[in-house]
């Protein structure tokens, strides 16, 4: 599913009028009606006190639709309208002509008057500002926010809560409605994928209203939102005469004294995933261990008991996981810089592997075009320096990416694929997925993708996607606090069948998801 920028989204809303024919005041009776439907679906009665907040632009031209007709229907509604400027949309006063022609004439808010009481089993509807928000609110209609959001009413946002812009973080001394449900217009909005703007919608939806299907095909983005059937165009479904030699054959460097879990539970992802053979390199401390635990695995050992100190093997493997548990002993830094320098194969880098190669930039020649990065926020932040907000982190991993023609993840609630400018925004996963050996075990996933013919992107893409899924599957049993991440390995055989079965995804997010 695309992701546009404002800019796109009135082009496709004008290029719409135009080739369907109908005027502009059609398409937001369209939206609106649209709001109507989903509300009348979800309320059980007609008594509930509903508050409308409408500004004065085509956003509150939308909550004037919507008020228009629940009023119209029968329910219990206030609608206001936030006079906050003097300047209205054409297709707002024609709305504001229309509810009053029923007789219901909204109330005017200005800086002056009283707020409107809403109380806790109230419903308000925030149709204030939609996404053409470009400056801060006035003082007046930030406490406005401020009133509704401490009213403990639900709070359902039109498009996009009110006080979110679509390109730039909030500054320190605004805010926004903190809705419940944000019902958004055809596509989702770049600010509900972002840790420090998505916290203002619990939820949301996306309502299709039937913009011009043409040009949402033709027109071309840089963000895509990845779901089930963007994924399921990848798979490879395998041939009955294959065997594991068609699989490819992962090698997973890692693993020190007391972090050999990490390097087992990687190993084991990796074979969950789908590789043909996988082979453990771990300090001699992990070969009972990874015997043991893991049998269906080969082990070579460095000649070093306690961690690695020297990267050398005999075998020729497809694709190469390295860092998960490997730590930052001094031989273990020169031992990944040599063999970073000699490396010819695909790699998948996380953990320590990142952070030695953020120590030491010249590293980075040597894997430029041939590596997938899995980072943890922090370990993004020494590899492509801070930033000052979400906007500028995407921007600094783009600029990462192409520099180095690597993939980088951004893992959040949403985890971020990033290769040069584009990116991707992952559908699956949960909050229970913030657990210890998570990351591990998606390194592994992704590690087994690329094993079996994946290309890079593909198997980032697939493999957080499988992985969310798989915690998704698994947190259905286990509940969110006591998922752990080999939960997340057993279930990553459930996550293929719910691939390639014929049950559709709902769209509706929650993104209280961390991986």
């Amino acid at each position: 599913m695309k992701i546009f920028s404002s800019e796109q989204i009135r082009l496709v809303d004008k290029l719409t009028i135009e080739k369907q024919n109908i005027s502009s005041a059609d398409l937001m009776e369209r939206a609106g009606t649209a709001v109507f439907n989903w509300m009348q679906n979800q309320l059980t009665t007609a008594q509930v006190k509903i508050h409308i907040f409408c500004g004065v632009g085509n956003n509150g031209g939308d909550g004037l639709v919507v008020g228009r007709q629940l009023l119209e229907s029968g329910y219990n509604v206030s609608v206001y309208v936030v006079n906050f400027s003097e300047h209205r949309s054409k297709d707002f006063l024609l709305n504001y002509d229309r509810i009053k022609g029923i007789k219901h004439w909204p109330t005017l808010i200005t800086e002056d008057d009283d707020l409107p009481e809403i109380a806790p089993n109230d419903i308000v509807v925030d149709a204030i500002f939609g996404i053409g928000l470009n400056k801060p609110a006035a003082g007046w209609v930030t406490n406005l926010i401020k009133h509704i959001n401490n009213s403990n009413a639900f709070i359902l946002s039109i498009d996009i809560p009110s006080g979110l812009y679509m390109d730039k973080s909030l500054s320190a001394n605004e805010t926004a409605i903190n809705a419940s449900y944000t019902l958004t217009f055809q596509f989702p909005k770049l600010p509900f994928f972002l840790p420090e703007t998505g916290v203002y919608t619990a939820y949301w939806e996306v309502l299709d209203i039937g913009l011009d299907p043409e040009f949402i095909y033709a027109e071309n983005t840089n963000m895509q939102y990845i779901t089930k059937y963007d994924i399921l165009r990848m798979y490879k479904p395998r041939n009955r005469f294959s065997h594991k030699g068609n699989f490819g054959h992962a090698l997973m460097i890692g693993g020190s004294h007391g972090k050999i879990g990490a390097v087992l539970m990687a190993s084991e992802a990796t074979l969950h995933a789908g590789a043909g053979l996988v082979t453990a390199f771990v300090p001699q401390c992990g070969y009972q261990t990874i015997q043991t635990a893991f049998p269906e695995a080969m082990v070579i050992t460095d000649a070093n008991e306690t961690h690695i100190s020297n990267i050398s093997f005999e075998i020729n493997p497809t694709v190469i996981g390295v860092g998960v548990g490997i730590g930052l002993h001094a031989e273990t830094k020169n031992a990944l810089a040599n063999f970073l320098a000699t490396n010819t194969k695909p790699l998948v880098l996380d953990a320590d592997a990142i952070n030695i190669i953020a120590e030491n930039k010249e590293l980075l020649q040597y894997v430029k075009g041939n590596a997938i990065f899995t980072p943890h926020p922090k370990e993004l932040e020494r590899l492509v320096g801070s930033w000052k907000d979400d906007f500028e982190k995407l921007e600094k991993a783009k600029q990462f990416s192409k520099t180095h023609d690597v993939v980088v993840l951004i893992k959040g609630a949403y985890t971020v694929t990033v290769y040069h400018e584009q990116l991707f925004f992952n559908s699956t996963g949960n909050a229970g997925m913030a657990t210890a050996g998570s990351g591990d075990v998606l390194t592994g996933i992704i590690t087994g993708l690329v094993a079996q013919g994946y290309n890079l992107l593909q198997a980032a893409l697939m493999g957080v996607y499988l992985h969310g899924s798989a915690g998704d599957l698994a947190v259905q049993r286990s509940g969110v606090e006591a998922l752990t991440a080999t939960d997340i390995i057993d279930f990553t055989g459930d996550a293929f069948l719910s691939l390639i079965s014929k049950n559709t995804n709902n769209y509706q997010e929650n993104p209280n998801n961390a991986s």
